[in-house]
């Protein structure tokens, strides 16, 4: 424990410490500590080592580019008074330094070793400074709680008096639970969460005067007390309050057990909701003790992994061994997470507002049972409305086949309502599939004409998929349908953000599809998604502007997903334009759900109606995991993915912790030997990824267009 460990680095034992008198002189635990450490520094740059030297006498954390430099002016430094240093779950060797201003490093030793030896002397350091602020600083007075109480007298509901249950209705049962506790130890909170605590009871006066309004609406005339929305804005706001008083409990707890318990007392222990041992995602598994009295971690089943040096070969794609997928359609449904609020709430603990979450672990059972370069492929769903694009007859058709296999690919391309993530993708992990588009459901003037190649009575819809980048986490898709002579190349990656009761993913890049028999290319972006109500029964809509434009023929189209108002509204709402630049008129217009019925509007006056949900969905045909190469996706996590099918939390985060624990060893490797990542099917043009090979490029057109290229 902490205790133990600053002992052993002091080389003292616990005898040395005396109780009752001065347990320890902060000067005979000065010792000098410096080094080499990575640090992150963002999603572009990612992780590069920096030289640390703790500076004991100012309390500063000091880093320099390089040892040389240390005699310059430090290129960065994070005061340690009231900091929190903490080792992070994710890995043995991260861990955090989060000053009292905000500011964060997130750092990484070398090994577990190193870790604590940094830890322990930050941590120290941290107790110090942080006593001799408060020393320094004395407690702030007791603001008035004015806010709380304004209008109070003249809000409609002034008169309405609130049941006997109103605390516990109101949430608030869990600060006058520690009320004694924080009231008699006060004097050892810092200022920062007095002022916290005062902000809390300005909040909960607030949220009182707005049941109390609510509750007294005349029921005669205007919203009803029971009116839908004003229920959802209390429940919301009763949900808000409650996490925001776990959180604060959270933190006091944790302050009194650091500056209450001496240094040589007790070992401190890392006060957090108690984390269920099969949802900690990290931890440690529970352990299994052996006839001889040891104990160790559960023994899993060996994992049948290949060497990393196989990440870099290429897989030998046969297209002959691929059958139709039988995975389910459909994620099992999540249902409340009353059981796991302890988990959600330690981990909405450690966010802030605009937090960016791309390296956050999140928990285990949120995870969807596919990676993301798989559900990437299921936006293809509809191979056939893909196909039909290039059968327009003129290039306002095609623009506008086009906006309908766009807005139709969204709802097949997510697995239930549920919110759930799918895995974040290895770096050189691929998947491949294919789809069959029969010709009998084409239009006649799609059939290709006499004297064209048709192997089947099919056409082949082909797709491949990389993780060519891991910072940023990039990924790459490409597919193809050789005989109708047009492709699609797209990278993106994702950005996510922490919002309070929701997580917007932003996804960043540009799809390019080609219609090469009427030498046409079409750009387009991407939607945000969000996951809404992440504390009860989690679920995504989507939002934003895309943009799609067509230079040859001078047609574009804006698309907009449209949130769901806080008030009102209708979930799921999309709209799109059809213009025709030169002339600056909207030829055609679509609204509706993307989930739902879409109605396409002309300026004719016609209109048709294209309802998603009745669109027959097309199998995609993946080959047997037993024939799949060893980084292709469904044989990479197969592990992972049983082990969510027998809900066995504990083997599905560890067999994921091997899958990264590996990924960070190839990427230390590399950084050591400066060998550079070498990518398999895309190539990097400037910004965008491009396939090696497209079809736009190709002269002639073998029959296995996605195999992959030579070594050279």
């Amino acid at each position: 424990m902490q205790t133990e460990a600053v002992l052993e680095l002091h080389g003292g034992s616990q005898s040395s410490c005396k109780t009752g008198s001065k347990s320890w002189q902060y000067s005979d635990l000065m010792e000098k500590v410096d080094g080499y450490l990575m640090k992150y520094t963002n999603l572009v740059t990612g992780w590069q080592y920096r030289y640390f030297v703790l500076n004991n006498e100012a309390g500063l954390l000091e880093y320099f580019v390089n040892e040389q430099s240390r005699n310059q002016k430090p290129r960065g430094s994070l005061p340690l008074g009231g900091a929190v240093i903490s080792p992070s779950d994710e890995d043995s060797h991260t861990f955090t330094v989060n000053a009292i201003s905000g500011e964060q490093y997130k750092l990484r030793a070398s090994d577990a070793k190193e870790r604590q030896h940094w830890v322990s002397r930050l941590q120290i350091c941290a107790q110090h400074h942080t006593e001799a602020m408060g020393k320094t600083n004395p407690p702030l007075q007791t603001r008035s709680l004015s806010m709380a109480s304004q209008g109070s007298g003249s809000s409609p509901g002034s008169q309405h008096t609130i049941n006997q249950n109103s605390n516990a209705l109101l949430g608030l049962s869990q600060l006058q639970r520690g009320s004694s506790l924080y009231s008699s130890r006060k004097s050892l909170l810092p200022d920062h969460l007095l002022e916290a605590r005062e902000m809390m009871s300005q909040a909960q006066g607030q949220h009182r005067d707005l049941i109390q309004s609510i509750e007294g609406l005349p029921s005669s005339q205007g919203p009803s007390p029971l009116d839908q929305d004003l229920l959802l804005l209390k429940a919301t706001s009763l949900a808000t309050m409650t996490c925001l008083s776990d959180c604060l409990h959270i933190l006091q707890l944790q302050q009194v057990a650091r500056q209450k318990l001496p240094l040589c007392g007790p070992a401190l222990e890392w006060l957090e909701p108690k984390l269920p041992d099969i949802l900690k995602n990290g931890g440690t598994l529970p352990s299994i003790t052996k006839d001889d009295g040891k104990t160790e971690g559960t023994i899993l089943e060996p994992l049948e992994m290949d060497s990393c040096d196989i990440a870099g070969e290429q897989e030998e794609i046969d297209a002959t061994q691929e059958v139709e997928d039988s995975t389910p359609a459909e994620e099992e449904d999540l249902g409340a997470v009353e059981e796991e609020r302890s988990v959600i709430l330690h981990l909405l603990s450690q966010l802030k507002l605009g937090m960016d979450l791309t390296r956050v672990v999140l928990p285990t059972f949120i995870l969807e049972k596919r990676s993301l370069l798989e559900m990437y492929a299921d936006f293809m769903s509809h191979p056939d409305l893909f196909v039909a694009i290039t059968d327009g007859s003129s290039p306002l058709d095609r623009m506008v086949r086009f906006v309908e296999y766009y807005l139709t690919s969204f709802h097949e391309g997510r697995k239930g309502a549920i919110a759930k993530k799918p895995y974040n993708p290895i770096i050189g992990e691929t998947f491949h599939c294919s789809w069959k588009v029969p010709k009998a459901t084409m239009p006649p003037s799609a059939v290709p004409k006499e004297g064209t190649s048709c192997a089947s009575d099919c056409y082949n819809v082909r797709y491949v998929a990389e993780q060519v980048s891991h910072h940023p986490p990039v990924s790459g898709f490409y597919a193809e349908c050789q005989e109708r002579q047009m492709c699609v190349n797209t990278h993106v990656w994702t950005k996510s953000k922490f919002m309070g009761m929701s997580i917007g993913v932003t996804m960043i890049g540009e799809g390019n599809l080609h219609l090469l028999e009427h030498g046409e290319e079409y750009t387009f972006s991407l939607p945000s998604a969000y996951a809404r109500s992440i504390l009860t029964v989690p679920w995504v809509e989507l939002g934003g502007k895309v943009n799609v434009n067509c230079a040859k023929t001078g047609y574009s189209a804006v698309i907009t997903f449209q949130t769901k108002p806080f008030y009102g509204g209708k979930l799921h709402r999309v709209n799109a334009e059809v213009k025709h630049n030169p002339t600056n008129s909207v030829v055609c217009r679509v609204q509706g759900e993307w989930n739902g019925v879409l109605e396409f509007t002309y300026t004719s006056g016609e209109t048709r109606v294209v309802d998603v949900t009745k669109l027959p969905v097309t199998r995609k045909r993946v080959r047997p995991n037993e024939l799949q190469g060893p980084y292709e996706s469904r044989r990479l996590w197969q592990h992972v993915t049983e082990s969510l099918k027998e809900r066995d939390m504990d083997k599905a985060t560890e067999h994921k912790r091997f899958l990264e624990e590996r990924q960070r060893k190839e990427e230390r490797h590399r950084a050591e030997t400066q060998t550079a990542w070498r990518t398999k099917y895309f190539e990097r043009k400037g910004e965008d990824w491009v396939y090696y090979q497209p079809l736009w490029k190709t002269a002639t057109h073998s029959s296995s267009p996605v195999s992959p290229p030579q070594n050279p």
